[in-house]
């Protein structure tokens, strides 16, 4: 947040961006100084022209430089670095309003262009894997960041541990941390249950993990705070690689006390979601070109946008309209794979027909069956359901998750122990959760968890299917390792 503040606020001792240019409407023969990488060039017999683009809008400027200029043109070349000093003019050209008359330019890092991997025609996710480290400097990249940068919610911000010894979702998909000097351990390493007899082995005398979600933090911080959020990365060690799993990914959530309704927080979740929707209209439009179906989804967002309220239905009520439609003759143009039951989970197949036949937009789903869903879930009236909600719009799916924290404490230790008793929560989990049984004992209140996966919210807003495609820098199980860490 602060860094946010100084940025917006030091115009006086940073260089003005490419966008803050533009937008600036800075008068004709305005001197300015640009920096950034050559995106085009193209040479005539008096005159070169140059896009020029530092990444802080998608279109960057055109630069116009004359042929008389005593500088080496041959290292003027796609994915260069330079400087340039000149007037802001009219532009007298289509395509852009405004653009640079070049004074002086200096080249402040050369480019082969033979050798270049980044090239102006289009590149392939599959291209772009085997480039990782230069895949920021494509458009579509480059936009997809600028998205990310826009979502933001008025909530307080909290940085929350990476190392943990709980597994708070009670799956045992987690990757375990050891030194290096430390031997591994003969038992499968990613779960919970696998720890070493020796305690002095540990680094932290128990088991520690990559975190799966910062929830179980939050939860505290919200019994002072009323209302916290962080956005940091969560590590799931699940054997998949569709384009809907990540190893590495970035996770919002936030915890907000003092409400009794899901309701509330599917209203809250639903002005979170469409103020990031009004935003990065030029990114997506620069993402849809030349992708086939791109119109269909960017009106899909359009509408999902307006001020018409989001539908919601039960889990139950959503079975019974999947159940219908299985049944029915026109499944035969659109079959399931899987028969939606009561009870079962919604496969995706499952969520998408809700989102983008029966509703035609985003749709709230609640109330789903307590045997789906983790242990902190507030039980309903009908001892059978959990207060929880599941948001799901077209093309994506399940976007955002929430639920009622289960705020007492004799049902929730009654569920914990039934769960453990068949085997389904470790008892190692109840060890770590003492300290959040501790915060009802001590602070009852009803507070609200919900959380959005940022790589699904940004292939909402970037319209990219693959959720992969939605990040920087990507881990999936059988991969080869990237030298970067970190999942953007």
């Amino acid at each position: 947040m602060f860094f946010k503040r100084f940025v917006s606020t030091s115009t006086g001792t940073l260089p003005l961006t490419i966008r803050q240019i533009l937008a600036s409407g800075q008068d004709s023969a305005s001197k300015v100084h640009v920096h950034g990488w050559v995106k085009s060039v193209r040479r005539q017999k008096n005159v070169t022209f140059a896009v020029v683009n530092d990444g802080s809008c998608p279109s960057g400027i055109q630069t116009v430089l004359s042929n008389g200029l005593n500088v080496d043109f041959h290292s003027l070349t796609n994915g260069a670095s330079v400087r340039m000093a000149g007037t802001i003019m009219a532009s007298p050209g289509a395509g852009q309003a405004q653009e640079l008359q070049v004074d002086s330019l200096e080249i402040l890092g050369e480019c082969n262009p033979d050798a270049y991997p980044i090239q102006k025609q289009a590149l392939t996710l599959e291209y772009l894997r085997d480039h990782a480290h230069l895949r920021p400097r494509t458009d579509a990249s480059a936009a997809m960041l600028r998205l990310r940068n826009a979502l933001r919610h008025d909530f307080c911000y909290a940085h929350t541990p990476i190392l943990t010894s709980s597994d708070c979702e009670g799956a045992g998909e987690t990757f375990r941390v050891t030194t290096s000097s430390t031997s591994a351990p003969s038992q499968d390493a990613t779960t919970p249950e696998s720890t070493s007899p020796d305690p002095n082995a540990e680094f932290f005398s128990k088991p520690a993990y990559l975190t799966v979600s910062s929830q179980l933090h939050l939860e505290a911080l919200a019994s002072s705070l009323a209302r916290v959020y962080t956005l940091s990365p969560c590590f799931r060690a699940e054997r998949s690689q569709t384009n809907r799993h990540l190893a590495e990914f970035w996770m919002l959530e936030a915890e907000w006390a003092w409400t009794k309704e899901v309701g509330d927080l599917c209203g809250l979740v639903e002005a979170c979601v469409k103020d990031a929707l009004g935003s990065g209209r030029e990114e997506r439009a620069l993402l849809a070109k030349g992708i086939a179906g791109q119109e269909e989804r960017a009106k899909s967002l359009e509408t999902a946008a307006t001020s018409e309220p989001w539908a919601r239905m039960t889990y139950t009520e959503a079975i019974s309209e999947l159940e219908k439609y299985h049944a029915s003759v026109a499944s035969r143009a659109r079959p399931f794979a899987f028969e939606p039951k009561w009870g079962h989970s919604l496969q995706s197949e499952h969520e998408r027909w809700l989102s983008e036949v029966l509703i035609k937009g985003p749709v709230f789903v609640t109330d789903y069956p307590s045997i789906l869903k983790p242990f902190y879930m507030r039980t309903n009236d009908d001892e059978e359901t959990v207060a929880c909600f599941d948001l799901l719009v077209p093309f994506v799916g399940e976007l955002v998750g929430g639920s009622l924290r289960e705020e007492r404490l004799e049902p929730l230790l009654q569920t914990l122990l039934s769960l453990v008793m068949i085997n389904v929560v470790p008892v190692s989990t109840i060890a770590c959760l003492v300290y959040s049984l501790d915060i009802r004992q001590y602070l009852i209140s009803i507070h609200k968890l919900w959380g959005i996966d940022y790589k699904r919210m940004k292939s909402l807003l970037t319209q990219l299917a693959a959720f992969a495609g939605c990040c920087t820098v990507f881990q999936t199980a059988g991969l080869d390792s990237y030298p970067y860490n970190s999942v953007i």
